[in-house]
C-alpha cells in the first residue's frame, strides 16, 4: 500500500502520479484523506468523552459519602457510554473504507518514468548481434517437433492446449538450462528456496496481486468453510515476499537474498496471439526467481545487481537481446519500476521478455508488514525486490531458433554442455 501519511501530505503529487499508470485516482485519494480527517476528529472525541467519562466516575464516591442521589451520574455514564460506543462503531466502517481504498491504489511510479504503456517503453542497451540465417530457418515450433524434444500433440490430449510436454533430450536441455540458472544464483551468494506450490490467500495480499487479480490464478476448491482457500503459485514471487511477513528484521540481516525454482500457473494462455503458439505463452512453465529484501537507501544500488544479474544470465547463453525500461502504466500494479529483458526469438520477427526485474519500493513491505529495527531503534519498512532470473519458456524458443543448423539441428550453447554432455541436438 501507499503510506497514507504521504497521500494526506501530497495528496495532487499522488493524484499525478498514479494518472501516469493509467489511474484516474482523484476521487479515491480526496476521499481517503476526507475519511481520514474524520477518523481523527472522533478519535479526538473519544478521547475527551472517556476523559469525561473518568471524572464523572470518581464523583460517584463522594456523591454516595455526601448522601447524595448518584441516579443522575449512573444517567451521565450511561450517555457517555452510548456515544462512545457509537463513535466505535463509526470508526470501524470509517476505517474499513479506508482501508478498501487504499487496498484498490496501485503503487506509485517512480518519478523518473514515462507516462502510458507499451508505446513508451524505452529500449536502454542491445547486447550481441541477431542471427543472419544464409538458408531458410525454421520455427522454434517445427524444430521441437523435429527433434522430438517437445510433444505438443500428447499434452493438449492428457491436459488441452496451453500446455507441452518435454520429451527425451528436451526434458533434458530444460532440466540443463534450470541448472544453469541455480548455479549461477548460487555463485552469487543468493539462498536457493524450494517452495510449496499451493499458497494461501495472505501470499497474494501481500504481493499486491490480490484482491484485484484474484482471478487470473488456479484456486483450489474449498473443502470445507474452516479450511483457508488456496490458489496455485502463479510466480514464486508470491511466495518469496511473503516469507518474512509480520516480523520484524534486524538491520545488520538485510539484505536478504534469495532465489526459487517452481513452476507458474497462469490463466492468461487463452489470450495469445497467432504468433504466440508453442511454448511462448501457456498455463504452466518453469521459472527462477530472485527476491531481495533490502533497506530503503539500498533498493536501487539492489535493483540495478538484479538487472545485470538476468543480463548476464542471458549474455552466457549467447543471445542477442535488450533491456528496456518500462512506462509506468506497463509496470505492475505492484511495482514503482521495471526493466524487461526480451530475448530475440527470430520467427517472431521481434523481442519476447524473459524476466522482469522490478522494484516495490514499500508496497509490498506495507501490505504484510515486513519491517527493520534499525541500530538506533527505529523501525520502518523494507524495500522489496524481485525479477525473473529466468522463464524457459521463451529461452528454450529462443535457444533452439538462434542455435540452428541448416540440417536442422541445434547447437548446444558452452554454458549448458557439462549438464548435456553434447555439443549438438540432433534428430533421434
Amino acid at each position: 500500500m501507499i503510506d497514507i501519511k504521504y497521500i494526506k501530505e501530497k495528496p495532487e503529487e499522488v493524484i499525478q502520479r498514479l494518472s501516469l499508470k493509467g489511474k484516474e485516482a482523484a476521487e479515491e485519494i480526496r476521499r481517503i484523506v476526507a475519511l481520514d480527517e474524520k477518523r481523527r476528529a472522533i478519535i479526538v472525541e473519544n478521547e475527551a468523552l472517556k476523559a469525561e467519562q473518568n471524572r464523572t466516575n470518581k464523583l460517584i464516591p463522594q456523591y454516595k459519602k455526601e448522601g447524595k442521589d448518584v441516579a443522575p451520574i449512573f444517567a451521565q455514564m450511561k450517555e457517555i457510554g452510548s456515544k462512545t460506543k457509537a463513535n466505535d462503531d463509526l470508526l470501524k466502517t470509517i476505517e474499513g473504507e479506508i482501508s478498501t481504498l487504499m487496498l484498490s491504489l496501485p503503487n506509485l511510479p517512480d518519478r523518473d518514468l514515462k507516462g502510458g504503456g507499451k508505446e513508451n517503453n524505452e529500449p536502454l542497451r542491445y547486447f550481441g548481434e541477431k542471427r543472419v540465417f544464409d538458408f531458410e530457418p525454421k520455427n522454434h515450433v517445427d524444430l521441437c517437433t523435429d527433434l522430438g524434444l517437445i510433444d505438443y500433440k500428447r499434452a493438449a490430449k492428457i491436459s488441452g492446449s496451453g500446455y507441452w510436454i518435454y520429451s527425451g533430450m528436451g526434458a533434458r536441455l530444460e532440466w540443463a538450462i534450470l541448472n544453469y540458472f541455480i548455479d549461477f544464483h548460487t555463485k552469487n551468494g543468493y539462498q536457493f528456496m524450494l517452495l510449496p506450490h499451493m499458497l494461501g490467500y495472505e501470499c497474494g495480499f501481500t504481493a499486491g496481486q490480490f484482491p484485484k487479480f484474484q482471478d487470473e490464478v488456479y484456486w483450489l476448491e474449498k473443502q470445507d468453510e474452516e479450511e483457508r482457500r488456496h490458489f496455485m503459485l502463479p510466480t514464486a514471487e508470491t511466495a518469496l515476499v511473503s516469507l518474512h511477513r509480520d516480523e520484524i528484521l534486524n538491520e545488520s540481516d538485510l539484505p536478504k537474498k534469495y532465489f526459487a525454482y517452481t513452476p507458474c500457473f497462469r490463466r492468461e494462455a487463452g489470450s495469445y496471439r497467432a504468433d504466440e503458439r508453442g511454448m511462448v505463452r501457456g498455463h504452466q512453465f518453469n521459472k527462477v526467481e530472485m527476491v531481495q529484501y533490502t533497506l530503503p537507501e539500498k533498493s536501487d544500488e539492489a535493483f540495478e545487481e538484479l538487472v545485470q544479474n538476468a543480463e548476464n544470465l542471458v549474455k552466457g547463453l549467447g543471445f542477442h537481446f535488450r533491456t528496456v525500461k518500462l512506462a509506468a502504466e506497463d509496470c505492475s500494479a505492484s511495482m514503482a519500476r521495471t526493466y524487461d529483458i526480451e530475448i530475440n526469438i527470430p520467427s517472431m520477427n521481434g523481442y519476447k521478455e524473459v524476466s522482469s526485474v522490478s522494484n516495490a519500493r514499500d508496497y509490498q513491505a506495507r501490505r504484510g508488514m515486513i519491517r527493520v529495527k534499525r541500530a538506533d531503534g527505529r523501525i520502518e519498512y523494507v524495500h522489496t525486490l524481485n525479477g525473473s532470473g529466468l522463464a524457459t519458456s521463451r529461452i528454450f524458443p529462443a535457444l533452439v531458433e538462434q542455435n540452428q543448423n541448416a540440417d536442422g539441428s541445434v547447437n548446444v550453447p558452452d554454458v549448458l554442455k557439462k549438464y548435456l554432455g553434447v555439443d549438438v541436438i540432433r534428430k533421434p
